[in-house]
């Protein structure tokens, strides 16, 4: 197979056209799915459904085979019977189709027999010069020409590539980031993994430029040593986070059946990633919480953090951040003076948390306290409370100040290049004070959880660079 990589996937993830053979009227079935989504979200380029018994499909015209389509076509989506898969990456090698995603399951992960019409599949494939995701998937998400095939709508564009080796689970867990507000560059739906391996994309995402972080959901390596080797130098330009599922033998049980893929000592996955610089989390969804971070905010010049936060919140966050290894450190005594004079008289003296004690405070009141926390050599980022207008009020001197609270704390990971983190109350509504802060990049979570998890992201990528730098 000549060219390399970024050559060989931009046929895929850059189609400038499809073929959809096995097309359907039925938009229930694979064949009518991958048609209508593509065609209803905004893809950019050609899509030709391949139906002989068919006519036209959805407006479009639908030819007998893909040899029978006029001009190019870049990359084939193929959702037919799986003993027609072989026959049909035929058929794309003799037309010079170079790509292309296979929807259909029944190969290994059913057994032996269905083992070697994978392999068959491969072999046609190879020799035709084509690259191939799944089979066995649910299919890919690429913001470079708006290509969705799985996702029900449109999706949110972001820097963010989330590559999983489950395809039903994966695509909700896609979802679920969109809802958060985290917008994605790729989705891909890897399956079986019978061509193209995980190692592949991850060196394919590490030279896209639609992509700043790149999020893993496995359950078990078909190409583990390469995929360590290509991800420590993918880490030097891109943070890498990885959900690593089948730690349990009953899980281990489900991944041989799911996707044909053995999941493989966990304590072993464990090590290479932490020798390599991959964060792994134990929650699925924490991947994009980080990522969300590690796409938009300066890395922090250590791991000290200080906290904005009234009364329990102070704790927990505090909680959290000290036992994910984050370090919480006390105020020098002129600090604390000068906070002192920032907080109310009732407030008890700021050491770290800084607790407002209730009051009645604007975000201007918090943004200055942590504009000066900012300044501190000491202190490397800031955990506060996403600004937003008190009461639901629009305009007055509370508004004001919410704005330009809302301004000044845009202003710090730019200002000093140290990142500020921010815990939402209540619903992410969009209200004037935190756009601000979301345009500037700084991220708004539910939790004081999420946001202690973020931070580690960033202090743990940035001391992962400080050591590249140094070798």
């Amino acid at each position: 197979m000549t060219g390399d990589i970024v050559e060989q996937l931009d046929h895929i993830f850059k189609a400038r056209s499809i073929a959809v053979i096995g097309a359907s009227r039925m938009p229930f079935k694979w064949g009518g799915r991958m048609v209508m989504t593509p065609l209803t979200t905004g893809y950019r380029g050609a899509i030709h459904p391949v139906n002989p018994r068919e006519k036209q499909i959805a407006g479009l015209p639908c030819y007998p085979s893909v040899l029978d389509i006029p001009g190019e076509v870049d990359m084939a989506v193929i959702a037919v019977p799986a003993a027609a898969v072989p026959q049909a990456m035929r058929d794309c090698a003799a037309k010079g189709i170079r790509g292309a995603v296979v929807i259909t399951a029944g190969f290994a992960e059913t057994g032996a027999e269905g083992k070697a019409l994978e392999d068959e599949v491969v072999r046609v494939a190879r020799e035709g010069g084509i690259r191939f995701v799944g089979p066995n998937g649910m299919g890919i998400y690429s913001s470079a020409v708006n290509l969705n095939l799985c996702f029900r709508g449109q999706m949110r564009i972001g820097r963010i590539a989330f590559v999983s080796q489950s395809g039903t689970f994966g695509g909700l867990l896609a979802e679920v980031a969109s809802r958060k507000g985290y917008g994605l560059s790729k989705f891909i739906s890897i399956g079986n993994q019978a061509d193209l391996k995980a190692a592949d994309y991850l060196e394919y995402l590490g030279e896209d430029r639609h992509t700043r972080a790149i999020v893993f959901y496995m359950e078990g390596f078909k190409d583990g040593e390469r995929f360590f080797r290509v991800a420590r130098e993918v880490i030097k330009k891109k943070p890498i986070v990885m959900y690593k599922a089948g730690r349990t033998g009953a899980a281990a049980r489900a991944t041989m059946s799911h996707t044909s893929s053995l999941a493989g000592a966990d304590e072993v996955v464990d090590a290479m990633c932490k020798q390599v610089g991959i964060i792994r989390t134990s929650e699925v969804t924490t991947p994009f919480d980080m990522a969300e971070a590690l796409v938009s905010l300066p890395l922090p010049p250590g791991n000290r953090v200080a906290i904005i936060g009234s009364g329990g919140q102070g704790v927990v966050t505090s909680d959290t951040c000290e036992s994910l290894g984050l370090s919480v450190p006390e105020f020098d005594h002129e600090t604390k003076m000068t906070l002192k004079e920032a907080v109310p008289a009732h407030a008890p003296v700021p050491s770290n948390p800084v607790d407002f004690a209730a009051s009645n405070r604007t975000p201007l009141d918090e943004a200055r306290v942590a504009d000066a926390l900012a300044q501190i050599d000491y202190i490397d980022g800031i955990i506060c409370n996403t600004p937003h207008l008190y009461g639901g009020v629009s305009s007055g001197d509370m508004a004001r100040a919410a704005v330009e609270g809302a301004e000044m704390l845009a202003a710090i990971p730019r200002k000093y290049g140290k990142p500020v983190i921010t815990l939402r109350w209540g619903p992410d509504d969009g209200d004037v004070a935190g756009s601000i802060v979301k345009a500037a990049g700084i991220p708004s979570y539910e939790t004081p959880e999420q946001c202690a998890r973020a931070m580690l992201a960033l202090a743990r990528y940035a001391a992962l660079q400080r050591r590249v730098e140094a070798d």
